[in-house]
């Protein structure tokens, strides 16, 4: 569903992506970690198409900047970016009419009750705290009902009632068939709901881990010794 294929991203002389590679499959949740400055959020944009890059990517199968792609991704920032003067409900019908969606109100309506926004759909973007707004950009993303969707830290800022909501949404997803990437710093909060992780450092992946050739893995003791290495290796 998802391919990047030696991807490389450069800021001048600075290479904040170096020929990554990755496959996530249909129904799959694929983790991104790494420490700051790994790259990761790099990453996660070039594979929205909102950076110019060298490689490949392709989403279901369409060159990621292709429409076709877009249509079929949703996206969740790591800063949400809510227009300030348009209300919760009015950022869902944009959404809507976007991608030009048929029959969605009733969608609309359950994503605010179970992000408990609903009394808040009148408020605009700029009266919303950071927690608020980061729930009206997942509602947005999954809205058109996505068969691919990109998460950038989606847990900071949430109250524990969202967090919880937002880990049955996720397992829905992929139940759904949806294939996910989620970057995140909070390691234990992905510990049961993964199939391949990639550890980042420095712009590379540095181990790819499927959770079907490592049985009982524990991906923080996994996450420190390949960081932590990394580090001793650079400071030897």
């Amino acid at each position: 569903m998802i391919t990047a294929d030696r991807v490389t991203k450069t800021y001048g002389k600075l290479i904040a992506n170096r020929d990554i590679s990755l496959r996530v499959l249909s129904g799959e949740a694929a983790i991104l970690l790494g420490p700051n400055g790994a790259g990761k959020s790099t990453l996660i944009k070039s594979i929205c198409g909102l950076l110019r890059f060298d490689g490949r990517i392709t989403i279901g199968g369409f060159d990621n900047h292709d429409t076709r792609a877009k249509r079929i991704l949703g996206y969740v920032p790591e800063i949400p970016a809510l227009y300030p003067m348009l209300t919760v409900s009015e950022h869902l019908e944009f959404i809507a009419r976007a991608y030009r969606l048929d029959n969605w109100q009733a969608r609309a309506d359950a994503l605010l009750r179970r992000f408990e926004l609903d009394d808040k759909r009148n408020k605009p973007g700029k009266e919303l705290s950071k927690g608020m707004q980061q729930k009206v950009s997942i509602c947005c993303a999954v809205l058109p009902e996505p068969c691919a969707v990109i998460l950038d830290e989606p847990l900071v800022g949430l109250d524990p009632h969202a967090i919880r909501e937002l880990k049955i949404l996720l397992a829905e997803l992929k139940s759904s068939g949806c294939a996910l990437i989620i970057s995140t710093h909070m390691i234990e909060s992905v510990a049961d709901e993964w199939d391949v992780v990639y550890i980042m450092m420095n712009g590379e992946v540095r181990k790819t881990c499927r959770r079907t050739e490592s049985e009982g893995i524990n991906l923080e003791e996994l996450f420190f010794t390949i960081t932590e290495s990394d580090k001793a290796g650079a400071n030897a």
